[in-house]
């Protein structure tokens, strides 16, 4: 009989994380939605994108806003505007933040984009497959 393929290896798990490709980073760098947005779209987390609007929740720059001006796939880190420093020759460089810290204040939305909020939102509305009513609970009672 054969199994899936998922491994619970600690070292598989690791290797296949950071050797993952940049189509898969997308998705595992995704970042939580506010709570308005959350209630909104009914969609707890996505995917983060360039224009973006976020607020830092953690780290040194914590409270921090701005809009995402680049997602750094190769490094996990995205960048934020006005979240730099100043390098010793003079020269300001943006600092990596990582996905999972911010918070996404305001999306980018386009229709590729509106569509996957669709899908995700429609994936929740399967939760109550199965399950029966009081009603039909009920009726069910005194069938026999």
């Amino acid at each position: 009989m054969k199994f899936s393929q998922a491994t619970s290896s600690r070292r598989k798990c690791r290797k296949a994380h950071f050797t993952a490709p940049s189509s898969l980073r997308r998705k595992l760098m995704s970042a939580p939605l506010s709570t308005e947005l959350r209630n909104k779209y009914g969609v707890r987390s996505v995917p983060i994108r360039k224009d973006d609007e976020v607020s830092v929740v953690r780290g040194t720059y914590k409270g921090r806003e701005g809009k995402v001006v680049q997602v750094y796939r190769k490094k996990w880190v995205i960048h934020i505007e006005r979240i730099t420093r100043e390098k010793v020759n003079g020269a300001t460089v943006n600092v990596g933040v990582d996905p999972s810290k911010v918070v996404v204040t305001k999306l980018k939305l386009d229709k590729d984009r509106k569509a996957l909020l669709e899908r995700k939102r429609a994936g929740k509305g399967l939760a109550d497959k199965g399950k029966f009513s009081e009603a039909e609970v009920a009726a069910m009672e005194n069938v026999d």
